[in-house]
């Protein structure tokens, strides 16, 4: 059932009713913004100021799509699902149906902040064991053989999502919202160089299976820029799922076959890859249900922000960091002492998450306390200014603390991270004053790897965010209906109740760094929103070494390195992984004028429009 505020009946009936056949066609956008209906949308604006509504993605035409449905009549929610399916579409390797995701919503009516919990989850039946290898009684290797597998797969939630934000805030069908997608799919959209690089950084994994290699491996190469790319097979599930619903999916066809393609993947003759088979049954796809979850929040510098609960750990981690930098005034720091603060906090903050943090179904997440300005200010008392803390630092106790400098716990080890770096994010902003904050993913770029033969859609290998060795004591170990711990970090801003800012990024583990050090870099170091999406990144999990873009190495370094920190490039230069996130946001002004950004320069840059730019 829809649930319509009465602003939203009396403001929008067309929206209530469907939108137009309008939605059919995406639009070419301006420098400034205008639109343009029937063309294709290839041009990117980084930075859109005006008034009226906005959305914000990576991808030009994704973002498109959601603006003509503002433009259209309808609100935040309808938008942004026309945006994510969109994605779906064009950012392949990042997203999709056969992802999940986490959803935060602010409803202008009520002035309260909503989150879905939309993260895929593990088979009832998969072992502890899961990923040890028979033949060798280790674990896998990760990649590529573990994030090429049907074991990595878990349920998946973006279309449970779509429908459940739809039905609580939305005003119009899911049918409506994937017109948009369904219409790039069949029409094609411009490889852009970003489409390509994935593609050939996947090339390997692509060609081990026959579905995925038809698709994206046409005569064996990756697409070329320029090149019209075309997915009917995915319009097409799009247009059944229009037509019927989430039956298919979740109790039909598609669900059936996503379950054989676990159990059998379709590998090709040539491949060397071992490919480990999953465990999922109907049963799995049948029983999958989104969950309403409270979101976090914390009060920094009078700000109020909220972000998502576990099992995501973005909302507690950066919430504790922030709550720890609450207690040292960074705007009268050098940026010397401000990057350093930001590290070491971030630092404790993962010790803690890695301690503490997992899916509360299965897990006594002690979340108040990990919020806890108490628990914060003992742990700020860990920060030295003339020097860094020897990484890993310990996790704080949590049973036990009255926020006093006590002695300083001993250093311990630390899981590492092996969550992809991919993902997508997207805000969106409406005329009445919503906000949706959405990440939503498929984990490693390009996922499992498999594409479901004949449905035009990556399957995820999100069930590698587990720990693969079993340790009863670790609240992320492998368990059969459990959601594996994620990082994604959809975060909404108030200020005295009002929106002031939305922000999320793609990017693993990084996401938290990314969304706290944009926090950071906005309200402590008195940057504007545009400045600090295109600051260089570092980011601090509480490891060894600070892993950093080479911008911020060459940048920072200098000021950081007699502070005792170090660093490790983010990933080889010219590949993808060489960036830290792809964040979007939104900044709200006096007056109802709206400042949306997009990457300038990561992933090939992104794309914010706003329904009417500013004079």
């Amino acid at each position: 059932m829809t649930h319509l505020s009465r602003r939203t009946r009396l403001a929008a009936p067309g929206a209530a009713l469907g939108l137009t056949a309008a939605l059919l066609v995406t639009a070419t956008t301006s420098a400034h913004g205008q639109q343009a209906d029937g063309q294709r949308h290839t041009e990117k604006v980084p930075t859109s100021i005006g008034y009226g509504g906005a959305v914000t993605s990576v991808d030009p035409e994704a973002s498109a799509a959601g603006l003509q449905v503002l433009k259209e009549g309808g609100n935040a929610v309808d938008a942004a699902i026309a945006t994510a399916a969109t994605l779906g579409v064009t950012e392949p390797f990042s997203t999709g149906i056969g992802g999940g995701g986490f959803f935060v919503y602010y409803d202008a009516a009520t002035g309260q902040v909503h989150t879905i919990d939309g993260r895929e989850t593990a088979p009832e039946s998969m072992p502890h064991d899961a990923f040890i290898d028979p033949s060798t009684g280790k674990p896998y290797n990760f990649t590529p053989e573990l994030v090429t597998s049907g074991v990595s797969v878990g349920v998946p939630g973006s279309l449970a999502t779509w429908q459940s934000a739809l039905d609580q805030w939305g005003t119009t069908s899911l049918a409506q919202a994937l017109k948009p997608a369904i219409a790039v799919a069949r029409r094609g959209f411009v490889v852009d160089p970003t489409f390509h690089q994935q593609t050939e950084e996947n090339k390997v994994r692509f060609d081990a299976f026959t579905s995925t290699r038809k698709l994206y491996l046409p005569n064996g190469d990756a697409p070329k820029v320029g090149s019209i790319f075309h997915n009917p097979d995915l319009a097409n599930t799009y247009q059944l799922l229009a037509q019927r619903g989430l039956q298919p999916f979740y109790n039909g066809d598609i669900g059936a076959e996503i379950v054989r393609t676990v159990h059998n993947p379709p590998k090709t003759s040539t491949t060397t890859l071992p490919i480990p088979t999953g465990f999922m049954e109907r049963s799995d796809l049948a029983a999958y249900h989104t969950i309403d979850r409270a979101p976090t929040h914390v009060n920094y510098r009078g700000y109020d922000v909220y972000g998502m609960a576990p099992a995501s750990s973005g909302g507690s981690t950066v919430g504790e960091a922030l709550n720890i930098l609450g207690q040292f005034d960074m705007s009268s720091m050098s940026t010397a002492q401000q990057l350093h603060h930001y590290l070491e906090a971030s630092a404790l903050a993962f010790a803690d998450r890695g301690k503490y943090v997992g899916d509360p179904a299965y897990v006594d997440v002690p979340l108040s306390d990990l919020l806890s300005p108490t628990f914060a200010a003992e742990r700020a008392c860990q920060i030295d200014p003339t020097k860094a803390l020897s990484k890993p630092v310990a996790a704080g106790d949590v049973t036990s603390y009255d926020g006093q400098c006590d002695t300083p716990s001993a250093a311990t080890t630390s899981s590492g991270d092996h969550e992809g770096l991919s993902t997508s994010n997207l805000t969106v902003a409406d005329k009445w004053g919503d906000v949706v904050e959405y990440t939503l993913t498929i984990e490693q770029t390009g996922g499992s790897g498999i594409v479901l033969p004949h449905r035009g859609f990556l399957l995820n290998n999100e069930l590698t965010d587990f720990d693969a060795v079993y340790d009863p004591a670790d609240p992320n170990n492998i368990q059969g209906g459990k959601r594996p711990r994620s990082s994604i970090s959809p975060t909404i801003v108030l200020n005295n109740g009002k929106p002031w800012l939305a922000l999320g990024s793609p990017g693993g583990s990084t996401i938290i760094t990314t969304v706290l050090q944009m926090l950071v870099d906005r309200i402590d170091r008195g940057m504007t929103i545009e400045q600090a999406i295109a600051d260089p990144r570092g980011s601090q999990r509480n490891t060894t070494s600070v892993t950093a873009e080479q911008s911020f190495i060459d940048t920072y370094g200098p000021l950081l390195a007699p502070l005792g920190h170090t660093f490790s490039p983010a990933g080889a230069p010219g590949t993808t992984a060489a960036e830290i996130g792809a964040a979007t946001a939104i900044e709200f002004g006096p007056q109802g004028l709206i400042t949306a950004v997009s990457e300038p320069v990561r992933r090939g840059g992104g794309s914010a429009l706003v329904v009417t730019p500013a004079p």
